[in-house]
């Protein structure tokens, strides 16, 4: 991997850059192809979920639009796990729904909610890497799918026609679980989850606007100003989560009463160096420099250098 290839991490485009409408390319290009279908994104919403500054943490909705059929999508970025993971993601849709539904509006003006959850932890068990879910409602003895339909009014040569379409006002959720993927293109959605879990494109990608993901979004295009807030941001999440990962041993190892005070400390030990090694591979890919490395994890140059040297493709 060049460092010239090198782009900006995925949790950064998504907090800072898709609110600029030169960017909406990117986000529908990301959403064609999760959706599997044209979406066009007519604005950004405002939401008090929505973060207006590059800070990660208590960060929930990270971007919230409004595409050409009038749906508001949520789309989040989160790298660590929390029990109430899912608890959470109900909580951000009904939100939603409940800000943008005005007291006297007709029901039938409520929006279509989607949900897309990008997650760089394993989420329960599992071996997929994308999850989907929605409401169905089934009949109790037949197990039948209830299906309800609008009624619709169109203009047919003139003349005013009535129709009956399906009606699905329930929520979506979309959950990506990027550490899950293994790296094997097989669908348009494949190449920008490759994007987020690698951080670069390759050149034989064709699924649509991943080429302007390609150009827009790398390092070097950067700013001296914007550069240096990314490189903040990586050091501030690795650092972060460090922390959280090192009270998590610490918690598991003192909650155990009973057990060899030597395996405790080997177990602790094993653990912090494995995260030492994560944080590690996550900047060398973010395209820290050993320098800067080396002040997040401790490591020598040396220690780092030989990681570096077994990530080069």
């Amino acid at each position: 991997m060049k460092n010239k290839d090198l782009l900006i991490r995925f949790d950064w485009v998504i907090k800072t850059m898709l609110r600029d409408k030169a960017n909406f390319d990117i986000i529908e290009g990301f959403l064609s192809a999760l959706l599997k279908e044209e979406v066009t994104v007519l604005e950004v919403l405002e939401s008090e979920s929505n973060q207006q500054n590059a800070s990660q943490k208590y960060n929930r909705v990270d971007v919230l639009i409004r595409d050409s059929k009038d749906r508001k999508v949520i789309i989040e970025v989160q790298s660590d796990s929390e029990s109430d993971f899912l608890e959470r993601l109900l909580f951000g849709v009904s939100k939603t729904i409940v800000d943008h539904f005005r007291l006297g509006d007709a029901y039938s003006n409520i929006s279509k909610i989607i949900s897309v959850s990008v997650q760089y932890f394993n989420i329960g068990r599992g071996t997929d890497y994308i999850y989907y879910g929605s409401t169905e409602i089934r009949g109790m003895h037949t197990n039948e799918l209830l299906d309800v339909r609008e009624k619709v009014e169109t203009m047919v040569d003139g003349e005013l026609r009535i129709k009956f379409q399906k009606k699905n006002i329930f929520p979506e959720y979309y959950i990506i679980s990027v550490n899950r993927y293994p790296d094997i293109v097989k669908e348009d959605i494949d190449e920008w989850i490759y994007m987020m879990k690698n951080n670069i494109v390759k050149t034989e990608f064709h699924s649509r606007n991943i080429d302007k993901a390609r150009e827009k979004l790398k390092i070097l295009n950067m700013s001296e100003q914007e550069r240096l807030d990314y490189e903040k941001y990586l050091m501030n999440s690795a650092i972060e989560k460090d922390v959280i990962s090192t009270a998590r041993i610490e918690g598991r190892a003192e909650g155990k009463a009973e057990g060899k005070a030597e395996g405790k400390a080997e177990g602790k030990a094993e653990g912090k160096a494995e995260e030492k090694l994560e944080t590690t591979i996550n900047c060398i890919k973010a395209g820290l420099s050993n320098e800067t490395i080396q002040k997040v994890t401790g490591l020598s140059l040396d220690e780092i250098q030989k990681v570096r040297e077994g990530l080069v493709d």
